[in-house]
C-alpha cells in the first residue's frame, strides 16, 4: 500500500476542488450560451444566403435589361429626332418628305412599345429592389445579432481564461509541496475517473462515489495508519480521510 504524509493526503483534497474548479471553467467555455446563439445564427445566415444571392442576380439582370430598353428607346428617339429635323429643313422633296413623315410615324409607334417594354421591366425591377431590400436588411440584422454573441462571447472566454490561469497558479502552489508518488497516483486516477481522484471519507462513506462503505471496509481504512494511502473499495478513489475517521481518532 502507499504512503503519504496524512496531510499531504488532506492537501489532496485542496487540490482535488482545483482540478474541478478548472473543469468547470471549461465546461463553462464549452457551454457558453453565446455558442448556441452563433451557432444557430451561422444556420440562418446560410440559409439567407441563397435568398440573397438569388435576389442580388434577379436584380443585376433586371437592371441590365432596362439599360437596354433605355437604350432602344433614346435610338428610336434619336431617328426620329433626326428625321424631324431633315423634315423641317424645307430641303427634301414632296416625295421624300411623304417618306420620312411615314418613318416618323412608324417611329413614334415603335418608340410607344419600346417604351412600355420599358415601363414593365422597370416595374419589375423595382418590385425586385424591394424585395432585396428586405433580405439584405434581414441578413444584416442576423450578422449584426452574430457579432454582438461574438463580443459577448469573447468576453466571458476571456474572464473564465483568466479565472482558469488563476486556478492554475495555485494549483501549480498547492501540488507543489505534495509527495511525488501521492500526486502521480492522483493524476492517473484522475484521468481514469472521470476528473475526480480524490474524495474525502465523511461519515463512513465515500464522496466521490456517495456510497457507504461496508463495515469491513470502513473498519479497515479506520484501522490503517495516517501515512497509508486507501483507496475506495467502489470505486477505486483515494480515500481522505479526515482526524475523526482516522486510526486512533
Amino acid at each position: 500500500m502507499a504512503t503519504a504524509p496524512p496531510e499531504d493526503q488532506r492537501t489532496l483534497l485542496e487540490v482535488q476542488e482545483l482540478d474541478t474548479r478548472l473543469q468547470q471553467l471549461v465546461h463553462q467555455r464549452r457551454t457558453h450560451p453565446s455558442l448556441a446563439t452563433i451557432a444557430e445564427l451561422d444556420k440562418r445566415l446560410a440559409d439567407l444566403q441563397g435568398s440573397l444571392v438569388d435576389s442580388r442576380t434577379a436584380v443585376s439582370d433586371l437592371e441590365r435589361e432596362v439599360a437596354k430598353a433605355e437604350a432602344d428607346v433614346a435610338q428610336v428617339r434619336t431617328r426620329a429626332e433626326r428625321d424631324q429635323q431633315r423634315l423641317d429643313s424645307g430641303a427634301l422633296s414632296a416625295k421624300d418628305s411623304q417618306a420620312v413623315l411615314s418613318e416618323i410615324e412608324s417611329l413614334a409607334r415603335r418608340q410607344s412599345v419600346l417604351e412600355d417594354v420599358e415601363l414593365e421591366v422597370m416595374e419589375r425591377l423595382e418590385a425586385h429592389q424591394e424585395s432585396l431590400a428586405k433580405v439584405e436588411a434581414a441578413h444584416a440584422e442576423l450578422v449584426a445579432g452574430k457579432e454582438k454573441a461574438t463580443a459577448e462571447r469573447d468576453a466571458a472566454w476571456a474572464e473564465i481564461d483568466t479565472a482558469g490561469r488563476g486556478v492554475q497558479a495555485e494549483r501549480a502552489r498547492v501540488a507543489d509541496s505534495l509527495d511525488a508518488g501521492l500526486l502521480a497516483l492522483y493524476d492517473k486516477l484522475r484521468a481514469q475517473l472521470g476528473g475526480l481522484g480524490a474524495a474525502a471519507l465523511r461519515g463512513g462513506r465515500c464522496e466521490g462515489c456517495r456510497l457507504e462503505l461496508n463495515p469491513g471496509d470502513l473498519a479497515a481504512a479506520r484501522s490503517a495508519a495516517p501515512e497509508q494511502v486507501v483507496r475506495c473499495e467502489e470505486c477505486g478513489r483515494i480515500l481522505v480521510r479526515q482526524p475523526d475517521e482516522a486510526a486512533g481518532a
